[in-house]
């Protein structure tokens, strides 16, 4: 049997402002033509189909076309349900669905597989959703085997998998999990959720896993190879600038008569690359990096040693994919060895204040000759408007 496992499909993201609709659905076009030219049997989608728990009508409907496009091809369908969909908007229409599709979002069937049989028998598709402790343990009151409530992810992903390892004991055969989490050995600078980022990490250690042929992960945004088995196929298209060297794909896995036979990784286009341009903004704007990335999303860090005036402007003008400015000085002056405080109590006028202030706002820079000119005026127009009160 040959399967495509993909994940984080995450439809109705947007990349600074920018839709990404238009990009997914072509990237999503080329994925189906993967299937059909693999004759894949099997596509996994494993959870955060959707980047919001109330998707909007375009993201329902692209989500349809998708479905159905890739159930054309003869392949069968299987969707988990991930922390960023809602299981109940995801769930609702499963039942509706063409044969074929499969949607799994209730922690109480976790046991419970998806049967496809081929010609070397049958192969039982576990589908885990995303587990929020809080809100599943309701389903298991018994808690873990130790009898403790159910508290953490690690907690909760080992008393499904239990689950799934009994449900494998009754159904012979191969068998696949489907899950949604952050699994212990994950390479912490690849693509990590924003919400994993934030709160802290809680981890599930990869021997939770044990038992199935391969195990079909989301929730990290780059492939990821935690074992031959245990898998991250990361998201299809680049949601971040950090993401932007690691390649987007899929994982096409083979299974034959005795379980996992190989994988090997299928790449997808990339519709738009990210670049991150770096140093002064003039050499950043100069006519050979603008030829190179005009077409590309764009985050511009300028290294000059003072702030430029309007500088997404600018950019923007010969980079209009320009999606991000950070203002990153190359080298930190020498500043005194004096606090702002103690700078302040020596200044004796108003323009001594303003510059000490601006050197301690700009990393030990104090006013250019123009800023300087510009201060004096402003300071000298202050003292007309006084002397005529």
């Amino acid at each position: 049997m040959r399967i495509l496992h993909t994940s984080d499909w995450h439809i109705g993201r947007t990349f600074h402002g920018n839709s990404t609709m238009d990009a997914l659905a072509e990237v999503l076009g080329a994925l189906t033509e993967q299937v059909r030219e693999n004759a894949v049997d099997v596509v996994v989608v494993a959870g955060d189909v959707f980047d919001s728990a109330t998707p909007s009508g375009p993201a329902y409907t692209l989500l349809g076309d998708a479905l159905v496009a890739l159930h054309d091809t003869g392949a069968r369908v299987i969707v988990t349900s991930g922390n960023h969909d809602s299981a109940a908007r995801l769930g609702f229409q499963a039942r509706l669905l063409r044969e074929g599709i499969h949607v799994l979002t209730d922690p109480s069937a976790v046991g419970v597989p998806v049967t496809i049989v081929d010609a070397d028998g049958p192969v039982h598709f576990f589908g885990i959703p995303y587990l929020e402790p809080a809100i599943v343990r309701q389903h298991w009151p018994e808690g873990d085997g130790a009898g403790r409530p159910l508290r953490t992810q690690a907690q909760t992903m080992a008393h499904a998998m239990d689950l799934v390892r009994a449900g494998m004991c009754t159904h012979q055969g191969r068998s696949v999990a489907i899950a949604h989490c952050f699994a212990q050995g994950v390479d912490a600078t690849v693509g990590l959720e924003r919400e994993v980022r934030q709160g802290g990490l809680d981890l599930v250690p990869l021997s939770v896993f044990d038992g199935p042929d391969y195990v079909a992960l989301g929730h990290i945004h780059g492939r990821q190879q935690l074992s031959d088995r245990v898998r991250y196929a990361g998201a299809p298209l680049h949601y971040s600038f950090g993401e932007q060297s690691k390649p987007r794909g899929s994982w096409l896995v083979d299974l034959d008569a005795n379980g996992l036979a190989s994988v090997a990784w299928l790449d997808l286009p990339v519709p738009r690359r990210l670049v991150t341009l770096t140093g002064p903004l003039d050499e950043i704007l100069s006519s050979a990096s603008v030829a190179e990335h005009a077409e590309d999303w764009v985050c511009a860090i300028y290294t000059d040693a003072v702030p430029q005036t309007e500088p997404m402007r600018r950019l923007r003008e010969s980079y209009p994919y320009c999606a991000m400015v950070q203002h990153q000085p190359d080298a930190v002056a020498e500043a005194e060895q004096r606090s702002y405080v103690q700078r302040l109590r020596t200044a004796v006028t108003d323009a001594d204040r303003i510059e000490a202030f601006l050197e301690h706002v700009r990393a030990g820079h104090g006013p250019s000759p123009t800023e300087q000119e510009l201060i004096r005026d402003v300071l000298d127009e202050r003292v007309r408007a006084e002397a005529l009160v």
